[in-house]
């Protein structure tokens, strides 16, 4: 081999070197991690604007814990049809992500096309103009769902506002057996015939309905946050008697005072409420129907995205509901377990104590006071980090027993848009920044 020709080689064997290389990077920068999902850069399409994250953290901005089956749907599912969530921000973002679930399901869900965009107003199926974006799943527009699991789309850059409404559309094709929703929505949303996921205007979605389905978190990329507090809780969370469409529960006030207050901590909201919610009993069927808390607990509080405390607000159901929990060491066990098992993510946890329900239905004397044991408890410091006194703030000071009068919805057990805001507003905000952790 003459000199000129090694030369000629070795160049070339570098030029291969070189090639390699940049596919490799180039392999590699396609995909940025997020919380275990895929940001895939995809096509350039007005309506398929998924792209490599740009600077800020992934948090929640709305939730819905996914409560059971809807009834009417064991069969057929919402096949042919699509459904338009209409959820409500907490924070905003340069991009966003979507959690499906197919959690009570029977049988795999087929999704073959989504959407996500920021509403034209309120009360309102229609997208604000050039907000819609297709949504993908690994980069693909369709996705398979199994029995029990749940899935994170891709991320997709959009600006998403804060304390704004967002339409999330999707479509199943196929008879896909029960449907996982959230019941108590205190919202608005729609229902079209067909694929109707890109369909801006929003006339074909004709049919409303008062249920979340399918949908369970929205994430967004954010600069205006540092991660997520979220609330887990029973109906007082859920908001079962707040206005309508009107986002008048506890926690919308609380993400309200986080994002507006100096000195607050930039925490985005989760609520994951289920009206009905026990600490220790799950509800019926297989999978339970509303899991109680030490159930769920994992998924709907402690896996969220960038969450950073925890508050809880349970235990009325435990006392309430049959069979009775007549023991106050077990429910305050049970809340015990709870923060354990938030301290090991390293979580602050906030705990609220429980209100008086005199004059509603299921009042009894002795079931008050199996509240009121628990609440001593709570107030000894050694149940949470550190606790929220719901009580005492809405109580009938004249009438311990019973809600203040201007707080009551009217059935003695659920608070009123004022009393859902006076339980914000009695919430310290610097208790969500405390590191140290109770001795339980």
């Amino acid at each position: 081999m003459t000199k000129r020709h090694g030369y000629a080689l070795l160049a070339a064997l570098a030029a291969v070197v070189l090639a390699i290389s940049a596919a490799i990077y180039l392999g590699a920068s396609g995909a940025v991690d997020g919380s275990n999902s895929t940001i895939s850069a995809g096509p350039r399409h007005p309506q398929n604007s998924a792209a490599p994250a740009s600077t800020g953290t992934w948090s929640g901005s709305w939730s819905a814990a996914p409560a059971g089956a809807e009834p009417g749907t064991e069969v057929y599912g919402l096949a042919g049809r699509s459904v338009r969530n209409v959820v409500h921000t907490s924070i905003g973002g340069t991009s966003a992500r979507i959690t499906f679930s197919n959690l009570f399901g029977q049988q795999p869900l087929s999704i073959t096309h989504a959407s996500v965009a920021v509403a034209a107003g309120p009360d309102n199926p229609a997208a604000a103009p050039g907000t819609l974006r297709r949504l993908t799943f690994g980069g693909n527009t369709s996705v398979v769902i199994p029995p029990g699991a749940q899935t994170v789309t891709d991320a997709v850059r959009m600006r998403v506002p804060h304390d704004a409404d967002m339409l999330i559309s999707s479509y199943s094709p196929t008879p896909s057996g029960p449907v996982t929703f959230h019941p108590q929505a205190r919202q608005i949303s729609y229902v079209a015939q067909g694929d109707r996921t890109e369909e801006a205007l929003g006339a074909s979605y004709t049919e409303t309905t008062p249920y979340w389905r399918y949908v369970s978190a929205l994430d967004v990329l954010s600069n205006e946050s540092v991660g997520t507090v979220v609330v887990i809780g029973d109906s007082l969370t859920d908001g079962v008697t707040s206005t309508i469409g009107q986002n008048h529960r506890w926690t919308d006030v609380l993400a309200d005072r986080l994002r507006d207050e100096t000195g607050a901590a930039r925490y985005g909201v989760a609520n994951e409420g289920i009206s009905g919610n026990r600490i220790l009993s799950d509800g019926l069927g297989r999978p339970a129907n509303n899991p109680s808390a030490l159930s769920r607990f994992d998924r709907d509080a402690l896996d969220r995205s960038g969450v950073k405390a925890v508050v809880i607000a349970l235990g009325i159901n435990d006392i309430l509901r049959n069979p009775h929990q007549n023991d106050p060491d077990k429910i305050v066990e049970g809340l015990r377990e709870l923060t354990r098992q938030a301290h090991t993510r390293g979580l602050h946890v906030v705990g609220a104590t429980l209100m008086p329900f005199q004059g509603h239905r299921g009042y009894e004397p002795r079931l008050d006071g199996v509240r009121h044991a628990v609440n001593a408890q709570i107030r000894s410091g050694k149940v949470f980090d550190e606790f929220v006194d719901f009580d005492r703030a809405l109580r009938d000071p004249y009438n311990p027993r019973r809600l203040l009068p201007s707080y009551d919805s009217g059935d003695h057990l659920h608070p009123s848009d004022a009393g859902f805001r006076k339980m914000a507003e009695t919430f310290n905000l610097s208790t969500l920044r405390g590191s140290t952790p109770a001795e339980l």
